[in-house]
Formats: structure tokens, C-alpha cells, sequence
């Protein structure tokens, strides 16, 4: 079977298990997406939707961003990793934005790439989600469930990893690839405790046969007789 093949074995069966799988970072428009994805990373999206659930009320605009002191901005996103860091590039952000793109989020990977916080991922994400051009956003689910099906080397790069899923993905497949990888990397082939015993691909995972052997094993493995101690 080539890799082609086995790629469209997985995309059929990931799609059966995670037919509705979608972004689950909360946004009603390109900015606020652009602001969630560039929150979470390092973070959970549940954490993102938490915080984003009143800043998205309190902040409407990259204006708005803005009109507040940093301390201030820090603050509303306490409970997000990294988040003075992250405070001060939304600000850098939304200058930039009214500055060079009369407020609106740029269109273009390249113009969205130049925003600060905003690299190679988010931009895949905003572009996919809010402007509909396809695209395959490697995230640490994607690229943990790519290597672990052996679509990608353990040793590659996340821009490696997306350009071997985009020549195996069809084009118009990448977007929801993306989402389906995702939902199949954070609900079933986790990190921690993967449920190998129950994936549909575990043929095709060297990891996950590796990690069955152990308890395979243990299952066969016959009681040694009591050695009687000497009276």
C-alpha cells in the first residue's frame, strides 16, 4: 500500500469516528480568531474560551486593545500562559492592523505572518477558518499523530511535517484533515494514555504495537509454581 493509500485509509477512518470535528476556539469574526489561536498556544482551548467569553464583550476592536494599559490587558488574560507576552504582541497586533490594514485582519499567509505572536500555525488556522483557503495548520496533536503513523520522521520539523500532509491530503481535504487530526490526536490517540487497545488504526502505528507488547505479555504470561521452602 502506498503512503497515498494509507492516508486516504486514515482520512476514511478518522472521518467516521470525528465526522463533526471543527475549530472549538469560540470567535465570531478574523480578529477574534486571530486573538484565540494566538492565545493558545501552550494553552487548552477550553482555557481560551474561558478568557475569551469576556474579553471578546470587554474588546470588540483592535481599537479597543488599545485604549488600555497593558497592566490592564495582562490582567484579563491572567489565567492564559505566557500572558504578558502575549498581551504585548495583541497590542503590536492591533497597531499594526489599523496602521497598515484599515483595521481589518490581513487576508494573505504573508501578511498575517508578519503580525506579532502570529506565526506559520496561526496563520494556517486564521486563513483555513476565517477566509476558507485551504490549508493544514500543524499543531502538537497533528504533528504527534503524523509521526506516530509514520506520515512523518520522529526527527522532523512542524514545516516538514504540514508539507508531507499537504502532497498526501488532497487540497480541498485539508481543512477538515486538519480539524479530524486534531480531534483524533486530543479525544483518542492522546499524548498520555493513548487507547491503543481500542484504535481502529493500530496496524499502522509502530508506537502503538510497541506499547501493546508489554501488556500482551503480561497476559500470557504463565504463573511460575511455588517452590515448597524446606522444613
Amino acid at each position: 500500500m502506498s503512503a497515498k493509500q494509507r492516508m486516504r485509509h486514515v482520512l476514511d477512518i478518522i472521518a467516521e469516528m470525528f465526522p463533526d470535528a471543527h475549530c472549538e476556539l469560540n470567535h465570531s469574526n478574523p480578529f477574534e480568531l486571530t486573538i484565540a489561536v494566538l492565545l493558545s498556544a501552550q494553552c487548552t482551548d477550553e482555557t481560551v474560551n474561558k478568557v475569551t467569553a469576556a474579553l471578546f464583550e470587554k474588546y470588540k476592536r483592535p481599537e479597543d486593545y488599545l485604549a488600555v494599559p497593558l497592566e490592564e490587558l495582562e490582567q484579563d488574560i491572567r489565567r492564559i500562559g505566557l500572558f504578558r507576552s502575549k498581551a504585548s504582541n495583541i497590542q503590536k497586533l492591533c497597531r499594526i492592523i489599523i496602521d497598515k490594514y484599515d483595521g481589518e485582519v490581513p487576508e494573505s499567509h504573508e501578511g498575517l505572518t508578519e503580525l506579532p505572536g502570529v506565526g506559520r500555525k496561526t496563520a494556517n488556522v486564521v486563513m483555513s477558518n476565517a477566509f476558507g483557503v485551504p490549508a493544514i495548520a500543524v499543531d502538537t496533536h497533528v504533528e504527534r499523530v503524523s509521526k506516530r503513523l509514520g506520515f512523518a520522521k520522529p526527527d522532523d520539523s512542524v514545516l516538514e511535517v504540514e508539507t508531507k500532509l499537504m502532497k498526501l491530503v488532497p487540497r480541498e481535504e485539508w481543512t477538515l484533515t486538519h480539524h479530524r487530526l486534531i480531534f483524533f490526536g486530543r479525544y483518542h490517540c492522546k499524548a498520555q494514555s493513548p487507547q491503543c487497545p481500542v484504535c481502529p488504526l493500530l496496524e499502522g502505528c509502530k508506537e502503538g504495537k510497541q506499547r501493546m507488547k508489554p501488556a500482551a505479555k503480561t497476559k500470557n504470561k504463565t504463573k511460575k509454581p511455588k517452590i515448597a521452602s524446606e522444613g
